[in-house]
């Protein structure tokens, strides 16, 4: 990997981080300076989101601050130019899930463009 790639790699690691972060995920305008436009999601329970629809839920205090969640074996891929696909585990209380986000630069840097959750029945 170059060192520009490991560089765009880090950043969208980084932009993850603060997405899953619960100070951050209490302010929608946080929220929204992390999701593109064009954001979609389909979530654990199978159900698709758009990013009106996600500012909706992390503004209502859905993760506490008390348990944030834990994130393990988060590694990254450059897919193209400007394009981060992210895998990583996440345990939210006791909600076990492989994780997978597209992230791409943007004017404004970089912003989460796809997300899905798969629940993990194991960890391995």
């Amino acid at each position: 990997m170059t060192e520009q790639d490991q560089r765009a790699v880090q950043a969208a690691i980084d932009a993850e981080l603060r997405l899953l972060d619960p100070e951050v995920r209490a302010r929608p305008d946080l929220v929204q300076a992390l999701l593109d436009p064009e954001f979609t999601e389909v979530g654990v329970s199978g159900r698709h989101w758009d990013a009106t629809s996600i500012l909706a839920v992390t503004s209502g205090g859905s993760v506490s601050p008390e348990s944030p969640v834990e994130v393990s074996e988060m590694s990254g891929t450059v897919l193209a130019p400007g394009i981060v696909h992210l895998t990583y585990f996440a345990d939210n209380q006791g909600r076990r899930a492989w994780r997978s986000s597209l992230w791409r630069l943007t004017n404004t840097g970089w912003r989460v463009y796809y997300h899905q959750g798969t629940l993990a029945t194991d960890h391995g």
